[in-house]
């Protein structure tokens, strides 16, 4: 047990718990940053160029037909069993994720709120209907197949690392209601949270005494902004985190150990030792 970091979790009875890539690494899902918090890859898709650029759409539904099968089956980790049970403790003001996984939903975790969206869901950008991933992922070999025998590695948040290959003949369904262009229900780079879920996370923020941040580097301002706004105000932050954090300077205590097992103590079945 890592005691300092069991002694700022026992202190804190309204817990606001920030969680990014690093909690979903052990089930499979890969991250962004290196531990200098720098781009392993070339950066995701920005929103303006998704919706501005039919090639940058057939780029990424190619990616995500190959990457979503691995990444719609990936299984919560220790990490998400371990903030379930926090949750369950009673001390947890709200569980902020950067992740668009879903993972802490299928652990158990019900005070969630989804910073960036949800990547099992498809939404159409002109009549707002909503799509299940799964039954999008249909509807995409359908109009393109051959495409799921390609052979490409995960890449985070469902892409798939697929090189060499020409993307213009692949076909990009719109949605059967509008003929609007359909995008995952997730906040792209270049997109903005929506205004009252960033109230929403505000609210609850308002209402914690203690921040812990876990496996994020808070290289992305969407998330970083709570972590500075709970500092101005007095509250102290920790942080679980393999490498730097962008909020560094801003903590009061913070931990470079893998996610699961720095929480282990957590879980029901942990020693009490």
């Amino acid at each position: 047990m890592t005691r300092p970091l069991a002694d700022f979790i026992d202190r804190a009875q309204r817990l606001f718990v920030l969680t990014g890539a690093g909690c979903s690494t052990d089930s499979g899902i890969p991250d962004y940053r290196d531990a200098d918090g720098q781009w392993k890859r070339t950066p995701p898709v920005t929103y303006q160029a998704f919706m501005g650029e039919l090639a940058t759409r057939q780029r990424y539904w190619a990616r995500s037909l190959l990457g979503w099968p691995r990444f719609g089956h990936a299984r919560p980790n220790g990490t998400h069993a371990a903030l379930a049970a926090l949750e369950a403790r009673g001390q947890l003001e709200v569980l902020l994720t950067q992740n668009v996984d879903r993972l802490h939903q299928r652990a158990g975790s019900r005070a969630v709120i989804d910073l960036h969206g949800r990547l099992d869901q498809v939404r159409c950008m002109g009549c707002e209907a909503g799509t299940p991933r799964e039954a999008f992922q249909q509807v995409l070999l359908a109009h393109n197949p051959g495409w799921d025998q390609l052979d490409a590695a995960l890449a985070p948040d469902g892409d798939a690392d697929l090189d060499g290959v020409d993307f213009s003949p692949f076909q990009v369904p719109a949605c059967p209601q509008c003929g609007g262009i359909l995008k995952p229900d997730v906040v792209f780079f270049g997109e903005n949270v929506p205004r009252e879920r960033v109230a929403a996370v505000h609210a609850h923020l308002a209402q914690a005494d203690a921040v812990l941040v876990v496996g994020s580097s808070l290289m992305v301002y969407s998330g970083f902004r709570f972590v500075q706004a709970a500092a101005s105000a007095g509250v102290p932050v920790a942080a679980l985190n393999l490498g730097r954090t962008r909020a560094d300077d801003l903590l009061s205590l913070k931990i470079e150990q893998p996610c699961a097992a720095a929480l282990a103590f957590l879980l029901p079945s942990a020693s009490t030792a």
